[in-house]
């Protein structure tokens, strides 16, 4: 292929590329901000937030998610706030 030719085909790719319609709300105003983990890091450690993983059983998973879901609440809320209660009531 000529040079000439490589170069209106690049062009042409381009084009294509521009005239795409964009999907709705996936780049606008309405997609959710998407932190990087260095970020989220800096902001759990300035919450004093520190990572705790454990292994449960996959039934007990299954309604902390439902109990999270119903509530309105995130996972790790709910979780600290179980926690909090159970060792409250030693």
């Amino acid at each position: 292929m000529k040079k000439a030719d490589l170069e209106k085909s690049k062009g042409k790719k381009i084009d294509r590329q521009i005239s795409r319609p964009a999907t709705p709300g996936r780049f606008g105003p309405g997609a959710a901000v998407v932190v990087d983990r260095r970020e989220q890091r800096k902001r759990d450690q300035a919450l004093g937030l520190v990572p705790f993983a454990v292994k449960l059983d996959g039934e007990l998973v299954k309604q902390l998610h439902s109990l999270a879901r119903d509530r309105q609440v995130g996972l790790n809320e709910l979780t600290a706030e179980l926690l909090k209660k159970g060792l409250t009531a030693k």
